[in-house]
């Protein structure tokens, strides 16, 4: 009888000891990909960071090279030329000009880079963003779940064919961010290559690694904040809208 109360026990504390190997060893694989998500993300802003500075240097450039120009038919009076010059380049100027005031500085950072890179890989972006001055939710926050949103966008976009017989529809971004109902209301909206509706479950649960946490991560903060977050998924289209009590 004694035998079989040790074998019992040796059984349970064999159980015990492989649940705990397997809780480790999910900690360990969760690090893991916490830690490649993290270095991703800085990676992205790093990147980010340089696509900005490089941009800068190539107006820097111009702008140097403009200047010389107008000196040069100041100099022959050529007056009518330097006023035909001076109205073309304005319009290149008003083209080219893609810094975004929300009323927010970090909002402004994260949408001026997004929409810099989605425009640099042909995607049509159209954003309209204006925030208070006084937010509840932290800038922190805020630049995550916009971050991720059109991270995600950009992704999806990027994934659609651009020409040939079997062409999507046209790449696009569509950024609204505003008052409503006296909440913060936030909705980005983009082309897709999805040609059959999905269920909503499915479609955050499937997706893996980074945009699997990014995704995760609008829902917390979110509901950190007492927010709502709505998906909306149908064939060539995919839109996302976050309500955020002020």
């Amino acid at each position: 009888m004694n035998w079989l109360i040790k074998l019992l026990l040796i059984c349970i504390l064999c159980i015990i000891l492989s649940v705990i190997l397997t809780i480790l060893l999910l900690k360990r694989k969760y690090d893991k990909r916490l830690s490649d998500f993290q270095d991703s993300v800085l990676k992205k802003q790093r990147d980010e960071v340089q696509n900005i500075y490089q941009t800068m240097r190539a107006w820097r450039h111009d702008y140097h090279n403009h200047i010389q120009s107008i000196k040069a038919m100041l100099a022959m009076k050529k007056f009518q030329e330097l006023d035909d010059y001076l109205g073309t380049l304005e319009q290149d100027l008003d083209s080219i000009d893609i810094a975004i005031r929300t009323g927010n500085v970090s909002l402004d950072a994260i949408l001026s880079s997004k929409v810099s890179i989605a425009r640099k890989n042909n995607i049509e972006v159209n954003c309209s963003a204006k925030v208070p001055g006084e937010l509840k939710i932290s800038d922190v926050h805020l630049c995550a779940i916009v971050g991720n949103l059109l991270d995600n966008a950009i992704e999806a976009c990027e994934k659609i064919k651009s020409s040939g017989e079997n062409a999507f529809p046209q790449k696009f971004i569509r950024i609204y961010i505003g008052m409503f109902k006296e909440q913060l209301y936030i909705s980005v909206s983009n082309s897709t290559n999805a040609k059959h509706r999905r269920r909503l479950n499915e479609l955050v649960t499937s997706k893996l690694g980074e945009h699997g946490f990014g995704l995760r991560r609008i829902d917390k903060i979110a509901e950190q904040y007492d927010g709502f977050v709505n998906r909306k998924n149908e064939p060539g289209i995919f839109a996302t809208e976050v309500m955020l009590p002020l």
